[in-house]
């Protein structure tokens, strides 16, 4: 399994069944690919859809059939299809109980920094401005060290920000980590990796969960 692939599978038990969930682009898509068929759950994705399913194997791909990051995906019985209007009102009006969206940086406050890098280009800051402050739960997932191996989980975030004081949750491929009030808590560690690791990896310092769970996926 890859890193991606473990992020996302850890992801997976932030949803509850009943949720109706938003996927960011990127890593959170593949989430989607794990949901348990226990959990009675609807995806919704800003470019007008409810009810995603998982991605289809390349013998049933439907080209009319995309998510908000223009890859092919399927539709769960009973999917309704709708325009980007309805979808943002559903959105704003806080219908959405988990989004789950990808990072390039979050702060300790949990400013979250994830739709531009100046310089590069920018098709467009997509829908997460509107999800991190219309869902009610935000958790964000992404590596933990940007490509330089410099910590994405920082005192504060130094690109142009999506949102202030916005997330709740960040799972990398090695910690999960809670934002709180006081700071960081660290709740959980991956496997093949120590509480020492973490920090030495994580700009701010971290708080202990009393219950911290070790080597937990």
């Amino acid at each position: 399994m890859s890193i991606r692939e473990r992020i996302a599978r850890r992801a997976e038990k932030e949803i509850q069944s009943g949720y109706y969930v938003n996927l960011g682009i990127g890593i959170p898509t593949l989430v989607a690919n794990f949901i348990s068929p226990d959990k009675q759950v609807v995806l919704q994705s800003e470019n007008g859809l409810l009810g995603i399913g998982p991605f289809p194997p390349i013998d049933l791909v439907d080209p009319d059939l995309i998510n908000a990051g223009k890859e092919t995906v399927t539709a769960i019985a009973g999917a309704s299809y709708f325009s980007s209007s309805d979808s943002f009102a559903m959105i704003r009006g806080g219908h959405i109980d988990l989004a789950i969206l990808g990072g390039m940086e979050v702060s300790e406050s949990g400013d979250l920094a994830n739709w531009m890098i100046p310089g590069k280009m920018v098709k467009g800051m997509g829908g997460a401005m509107d999800l991190v402050h219309g869902a009610k739960r935000i958790v964000v997932i992404m590596d933990h060290v940007n490509k330089a191996g410099q910590s994405k989980l920082l005192k504060a975030c130094t690109l142009p920000l999506t949102g202030k004081q916005v997330v709740h949750r960040i799972i990398t491929e090695r910690a999960v980590i809670d934002i709180t009030p006081n700071g960081m808590l660290l709740v959980e560690v991956a496997k093949g990796y120590s509480i020492e690791d973490i920090q030495r990896a994580t700009e701010p310092p971290l708080i202990l969960s009393d219950s911290i769970l070790l080597e937990s996926y």
